[in-house]
């Protein structure tokens, strides 16, 4: 079983043409099951619980922009990275009271992120918590970001570029990039999975499958 939240596009969320679940996360784990002749069986799953839940067994693994993170590796074992995401702040089309992260960060500006994130872990460093409105899901952050309720969300510039293709026209990231957060898989510190899955991220990473991923869903997805 592959934990998802289905919330966090493009990396997995439910297509509304469709009423399945889609993104980098179901495309890579079929394609690691496939090749490790196994079958994945998507499951949803809440943040941050799923990271909890994953390393007592609930799930096999679970896959959703997961950082890499020294504390989390109490609970969890991760595979390789299979890529970084930078972290951003994200704002409305039409901001221009600040045009940069350090101006954001100077004002008295309310931030919106997800609870139990490291994107919200940086907000309270950047900004402190009382600056900071933390919801269940980044779509709900990003609501209350449109409605004009917060003035930015804190996200990886990978999910903020799927929220920028569903919301077209009407958000954008500052200039200034916050951190650089490797991504992974989680599993229980007892999981068989990890090496064999490790192997197949680095195969797919050598034979360019990775790659064309990667473009699919973080450069050529709109939404």
């Amino acid at each position: 079983t592959v934990g998802v939240e289905n919330l966090y596009p493009p990396c997995n969320y439910i297509d509304d043409a469709t009423n399945e679940g889609a993104g980098f996360d179901y495309d890579i784990w079929r394609e690691i099951c496939e090749r490790l002749d196994c079958n994945a069986e998507f499951v949803e799953a809440g943040w941050p619980a799923v990271i909890e839940e994953t390393g007592q067994g609930v799930y096999d693994t679970a896959a959703d922009g997961i950082s890499i993170t020294e504390e989390r590796k109490a609970i969890i074992a991760y595979s390789d990275s299979y890529m970084s995401t930078i972290q951003k702040f994200m704002v409305r089309i039409d901001e221009d009271r600040f045009t940069t992260s350090d101006e954001f960060i100077a004002g008295d500006y309310l931030l919106a992120t997800q609870v139990g994130t490291t994107n919200y872990e940086l907000g309270d460093s950047l900004v402190g918590a009382g600056r900071i409105e933390a919801y269940d899901n980044f779509g709900f952050a990003v609501e209350a970001l449109l409605s004009g309720d917060v003035d930015a969300v804190i996200i990886d510039d990978v999910a903020g570029q799927g929220y920028q293709g569903v919301n077209a026209g009407e958000l954008k990231n500052l200039e200034g990039d916050l951190q650089s957060d490797p991504l992974g898989f989680i599993y229980a510190h007892d999981s068989d999975l990890i090496e064999p899955v490790n192997k197949v991220i680095a195969d797919m990473k050598e034979d360019g499958t990775m790659r064309a991923l990667i473009k699919k869903w973080f450069i050529d997805f709109e939404g």
